[in-house]
């Protein structure tokens, strides 16, 4: 039986330093038990590292992160969340 509740959030960052800071924020303002994923992800078909986002990804199995916090979040260094 799948659990409906599980969701996984990413916060798409700029660059690697905001991507890192948000991570960080993440343990701090919401508790966030397990660590937090820093991905980078290559733009489709760009070569070149500036063109780079960088992903944040946040596992929520009971689905307790609020998704508007979340966002404001992103929000602050210039990015923004995707529910998957």
């Amino acid at each position: 039986m799948n659990d409906t509740r599980h969701q996984r959030h990413v916060l798409v960052l700029p660059d690697r330093d905001a991507a890192e800071e948000v991570a960080e924020a993440l343990t701090d303002r919401f508790g966030v038990a397990e660590e937090p994923q820093v991905v980078r992800d290559a733009l489709a078909g760009e070569d070149d590292a500036e063109d780079a986002q960088w992903l944040v990804v946040v596992e929520d199995p009971e689905a307790a992160y609020d998704a508007a916090r979340l966002d404001a979040l992103a929000a602050e260094y210039e990015g923004w969340r995707e529910a998957e």
